[in-house]
């Protein structure tokens, strides 16, 4: 086996895993993946933790307790999922120590029904950072137009955010400028910059899979060799855009302030086409100072296969435009993809979130004590 993880690493790529269960804490697996495969970080989202909740008994002893008590099922989500974050975040804690807080991270989301709502977002925020209680916690905000002042206002408290669900390279902007703005804020209150980091997790799979969708429905031999590029392009030039921003006067100030840049996180990284190369979102987009976090398969098929061969993303700027230019010149239109992208996606977690108060609450029933 070739170390292709490691060498991702020696490129600037945080190697994060986007998932977490009970039993992968307490089985030693995660350990053993930052210890063996170079992880250095842990995403979660609603998805994860309600396939976690449905299977296996790893939760029945904490779900016993909480029944007893009769709490309500979102209560017992969040006791559920805060303890499972907490967890990590101790196990993570000595890759935090020794990257200055960078990474050792893990990731909890927002109540994704409050996606369109900025103050409840907020108050979610701050009671999520006080529930965990750990410093190495990144708190998952959705990158909707209500998002945004949010994170500005979560920055500005002092608490770390991954900003999740960017499909547009305009979002992703107004993103870093949310973050930036939070920041400015935070050095007004006197803070330590230093302490306050932030990612932006940029979606890609996601991208390829609707549009080729529609390239697949036009059928013709330009639709066909436009199909699959559009992802990496949108990527591409994300980064092309973080370089831009990250390089302003207006960033220079907070820079001699000791402030850390938003890195740049490729999200939904798992290839959804067959076709494709089931490692082709990592090798394809390696980049300094950047995140990829990865389902636990892409992990494996990187680490067995992975072809890291240096920067795959600096220099190909132009011809990322080509690409995207390339799909809209077929009527395919970018904005509407994009748009549909985030309004999906937040669609998609809240579904997630419905499902696992509804899994907690039939586990919360059956481990209830009998009466009498």
């Amino acid at each position: 086996m070739t170390d292709a993880l490691k060498r991702l690493s020696d490129e600037g790529v945080a190697i994060w895993l986007d998932d977490l269960s009970r039993t992968r804490i307490t089985s030693g697996n995660l350990a053993e993946l930052i210890d063996q495969q170079h992880v250095v970080g842990v995403t979660t989202n609603p998805s994860i933790f309600q396939k976690a909740i449905s299977q296996g008994s790893g939760y029945d002893a904490q779900l016993a307790d909480l029944a007893v008590r009769e709490v309500t099922v979102e209560e017992a989500v969040r006791m559920i999922t805060t303890a499972d974050v907490r967890d990590a975040a101790d196990i993570l804690r000595p890759v935090f120590d020794a990257t200055q807080g960078q990474d050792g991270r893990v990731s909890i989301e927002v109540d994704p029904r409050l996606a369109h709502r900025t103050e409840a977002t907020i108050a979610e925020a701050k009671q999520l950072a006080w529930l965990v209680d750990r410093p190495n916690t990144l708190i998952k905000i959705p990158a909707t137009k209500a998002g945004l002042p949010a994170i500005t206002e979560t920055i500005g408290r002092g608490i770390s955010v991954n900003v999740t669900l960017i499909f547009s390279l305009e979002r992703y902007r107004e993103v870093m400028d949310a973050y930036i703005s939070g920041l400015e804020k935070a050095k007004a209150a006197g803070l330590d910059l230093s302490k306050i980091h932030s990612v932006a997790s940029f979606f890609v799979s996601r991208v390829d899979t609707e549009i080729d969708k529609r390239l697949d429905a036009l059928g013709t031999p330009e639709a066909k060799e436009a199909r699959g590029k559009a992802a990496l392009a949108n990527a591409r030039l994300a980064y092309e855009a973080y370089e831009e921003v990250f390089s302003s006067d207006r960033w220079a100030v907070l820079d001699r302030a000791q402030a850390n840049k938003q890195r740049p996180l490729w999200a939904s990284t798992g290839v959804k086409d067959p076709a494709y190369k089931d490692t082709l979102y990592v090798d394809e987009l390696v980049a300094p100072n950047t995140v990829n976090t990865m389902p636990e398969a892409t992990l494996e098929a990187t680490a067995d296969h992975g072809a890291i061969t240096g920067d795959t993303v600096r220099g190909t700027y132009d011809q990322a435009r080509a690409d995207l230019a390339a799909v809209a010149a077929l009527g395919i239109s970018y904005d509407d993809v994009v748009q549909l992208l985030e309004d999906e996606g937040v669609e998609k977690f809240e579904a997630s979130w419905n499902d696992l108060l509804k899994s907690t609450e039939a586990e919360l029933k059956r481990l209830a004590p009998s009466e009498g």
